[in-house]
């Protein structure tokens, strides 16, 4: 998970322009000021970048937050695991 949340947290610091430190697990939108609807559209687009992944609507209505996100992209790194095996 921690290589995960270094990802996720590069991800951030691209969408956002902050830290990667300042992101952690418990991190939600109210903690970063851009993260609102349309910084919700550019932070996927950073996601997808950096892990090589494409996520449907029901995957991005379900990051509400860090945890989520790590969540969501440790299933998908699996099921394209799993593809490609």
């Amino acid at each position: 998970m921690q290589d995960v949340l270094a990802r996720v947290q590069r991800a951030f610091s691209s969408a956002f322009d902050v830290e990667p430190g300042s992101v952690t697990i418990d991190t939600v939108p109210g903690d970063i000021r851009e993260w609102d609807s349309m910084g919700h559209v550019t932070l996927a687009s950073s996601l997808e970048q950096e892990f090589g992944l494409t996520f449907d609507v029901d995957d991005l209505m379900e990051m509400e937050n860090v945890r989520e996100i790590v969540r969501i992209v440790q299933v998908q790194l699996a099921r394209l695991e799993r593809v490609v095996t």
